[in-house]
Order: C-alpha cells, then structure tokens, then sequence
C-alpha cells in the first residue's frame, strides 16, 4: 500500500499543479484580451474578473498539492484531507472522478492506517 499512497501523493501534487496553471492561463487570457481590446470598460471588467477567477482556482487547487506533499511525508493528517478532496472530487467527472474513487479505495485500506 506505501506505493498507493506515493501515487496519489504524485497524483494530488499533478492536479493541484494543472490547477495552478489554469488560473495562470485564465488570468493572462481574461485580462490580457481585455487589455488587447483598448475599451476602458472591457478592462475595467476583466481587471476584476480574471483576477477573481484565478484566485478560486488557486484556492481550489492548494488543498490538492497540500494533501499531495503530505501524503508522500506519510502525515496522518494528510491521509484525512486526502479522503476529504477524495469524496469531493467524486463529483469531478471524469478524472475527478477516477482519482476520488482511487483515493477512497487506497487510503480506507487497513494497511494504510497508522
């Protein structure tokens, strides 16, 4: 089981850094094409908008790569935020989804108790 729960530590660490880089993306593309448009109320929106965006994706995001370092440091209390992000990303389909599913079944395993 310590290689299961080295995988999903990766795996948490992969998303949560997918994540990062979506806010990035998102931030250069919302105020960048509101700056490319000249129209000082498109910037003005988007000024505000893609900053907003970019930091609920970042606040999303942190948890996973938190779990994900904790998990490969064996913390016990990683292995519960695991299981929490786990159940939510549930709802995430598909790769929510298969990750959730993943977390659940590794880290509800007696040999992963301590």
């Amino acid at each position: 089981m310590e290689k299961h729960v080295t995988v999903l530590g990766v795996l948490y660490i992969a998303f949560g850094a997918l994540g990062i880089l979506a806010a990035i993306i998102v931030f250069t593309a919302v105020v960048g094409g509101g700056l490319i448009s000249g129209d000082s109320e498109a910037m003005a929106i988007t000024a505000i908008v893609g900053p907003t965006i970019a930091f609920f994706l970042i606040l999303v995001s942190a948890p996973g790569i938190i779990a994900g370092i904790g998990l490969l440091k064996r913390r016990n209390w990683a292995r519960v935020l695991a299981l929490v992000l786990g159940f939510l990303n549930l709802l995430n389909i598909p790769f929510g989804t298969a990750l959730g599913a993943y977390t659940i079944w590794a880290l509800l395993k007696d040999e992963t108790l301590r």
